[in-house]
């Protein structure tokens, strides 16, 4: 798709917090290695002779006299993080795909989610305290589950990082630039090109590249490209936007699920032309107002065939439940990744038909629905997932494990259904696979999914944090039969700071609700 769009600039660098785990620093004019203490499961640091250093030198290949900071002064990282087992019974359907995926016990599963869990927070505090240095982490999930740190001088990061729970499974690799440099000359390249950087200019961390999207607000054949490129300082990589072996996820849908509002939500959508396509609910949305909305693919709503008013509903063959409106005054949908987003109020009348019965059972919700060729059905099946927040763009990790949830279905023969065009055979549902990275200017993942799932949920299984919502991906039609398959997932922090900045409305990802009246959510 090309469209002209304006995009917002993605944060490189951003601490975030993951479910329980929190990240402290310590005190930068002691010294010592780490040392756990029992009752708390916390790490902390006591004096550490200046000979232990030296050897470390000496494995790193560094000279002291040039090391850039003193022994007492690379103080380790202190990490509070959840156990491997509390992290793993908050996410079984995790547990299932890694077990399955990578043929590793159900313990080894659960130490990587716990790994997974606090590498975000890991990755804010090396980011501020090492910005010379540090250059990006992944989780290497083939290669036995390590979470491989990225950085221009490994023994400082080495040292910072030896108190870290599962310190065995973290490997620092070199690299020449710091993810800082990459960050500025990613800004500097889309500035030159007319575009936004973290949308049309990416950082690749694990090439340890920059990345110019072409093919939308980039033309690859834009004459400035190639002196542009020159004079960056860093690796450029140039690829198109949308490859020709991927589609657009189509608006053709169908879906059945019970009220009250979840992500994974089927909408039916009648087109100008007369029939009726559609996508799935992502997440419950809610401005400073306190004013609730469903959020979607705003490709469902905004191309050539949906130039009316789109109202959308819930089984359009069969109860025709309404359920949101496109919003016009003021607009607040876009069809262009990584801003593919529709924010829809309610229809007249329909607020009190979705809306949270009680208080008391307002967590605001994605709806975990479970298909033959997830491995978590054979333990804990269907069930509802609560949100808890969203994960901000830049904290989002290559190798992570997330779910996401669609509601794409072609019906078989007297079926009273919309069909999406999904392919008979295909279980519309929840999957896990992993993050593949961020090349796209969104969230690349390994995860099958058809047309009719657009707008769905991207989510961490084990602390509810909202990732993002289905835009695109790979061809595909029926049953999942491609392991590798490929889909691509428009941020949520990329759309909440692009809708915010054009209407100042205050949106955030619902933690509660939809409610009769106003309740604080989180987006920490």
């Amino acid at each position: 798709m090309r469209i002209r769009r304006r995009a917002v600039v993605a944060a490189a660098l951003v601490l975030g917090t993951v479910g329980a785990t929190t990240v402290a620093l310590a005190r930068e004019d002691d010294a010592g290695p780490p040392v756990a203490t029992a009752a708390s499961g916390e790490w902390s640091a006591d004096a550490s002779p200046a000979a232990a250093d030296a050897a470390q030198n000496a494995a790193d290949g560094t000279d002291q006299a040039a090391a850039p900071r003193s022994t007492a002064a690379i103080r380790p990282v202190t990490v509070a993080a959840r156990p491997a087992k509390e992290v793993a019974q908050a996410a079984p359907a995790s547990v299932g795909y890694l077990a399955e995926r990578y043929r590793v016990s159900q313990s080894e599963a659960a130490r990587r989610l716990a790994l997974q869990e606090l590498s975000a927070p890991l990755a804010g505090s090396l980011a501020a305290r090492f910005p010379e240095t540090y250059a990006g982490m992944w989780l290497d999930q083939a290669g036995g589950g390590l979470l491989t740190i990225a950085a221009t001088d490994p023994g400082t990061i080495r040292r910072a990082i030896t108190g870290v729970p599962d310190a065995a499974h973290v490997t620092v690799v070199p690299v020449r630039h710091p993810l800082r440099r990459l960050t500025e000359a990613a800004g500097r390249l889309a500035t030159a090109l007319g575009g936004q950087a973290g949308t049309d200019v990416v950082v690749d961390e694990q090439a340890n590249e920059v990345v110019v999207l072409t093919g939308d607000v980039i033309a690859a054949d834009d004459t400035r490209l190639a002196g542009a490129r020159d004079a960056a300082g860093v690796p450029v990589r140039v690829r198109a936007r949308m490859p020709e072996s991927v589609i657009p996820k189509a608006c053709d849908p169908r879906y059945c699920a019970q009220a009250p509002m979840r992500g994974g939500i089927r909408l039916d959508v009648p087109r100008d032309n007369g029939t009726v396509g559609g996508c799935t609910t992502g997440f419950n949305v809610r401005a400073r107002s306190g004013r609730y909305y469903v959020l979607t693919a705003g490709h469902c709503v905004v191309s050539a065939t949906h130039q009316h008013v789109d109202k959308t509903w819930h089984q359009f063959l069969g109860p025709k439940v309404p359920v949101g409106v496109e919003s016009t005054g003021p607009v607040l949908a876009e069809n262009a990744f990584p801003t593919d987003y529709a924010m829809l109020p309610y229809q007249d009348g329909a607020f009190a038909r979705w809306a949270y019965p009680k208080r008391t059972q307002g967590a605001s919700l994605v709806n975990y629905w479970c298909v033959t060729d997830n491995p978590a059905c054979a333990t804990r099946g269907s069930r509802d997932v609560k949100i808890t927040g969203h994960t901000p763009y830049s904290a989002v990790q290559a190798g992570w494990v997330v779910c996401a949830t669609g509601s794409a279905y072609t019906p078989k023969a007297g079926e009273q259904y919309v069909d999406s065009g999904a392919g008979l055979g295909y279980v519309p549902g929840t999957r896990c696979g992993t993050v593949t990275g961020k090349a796209s200017g969104g969230i690349d993942v390994r995860i099958c999914a058809r047309p009719g799932d657009s707008g769905g949920p991207l989510f961490t299984e084990s602390d509810g944090r909202a990732l993002g919502i289905l835009s695109y991906g790979d061809d595909g039609s029926g049953a999942c039969a491609n392991p590798d398959e490929k889909n691509y997932y428009a941020p949520v922090s990329t759309i909440l700071d692009r809708v915010n900045s054009r209407t100042g409305l205050g949106f955030e990802i619902a933690t509660r609700g939809p409610l009769i009246g106003p309740i604080a959510s989180s987006t920490r």
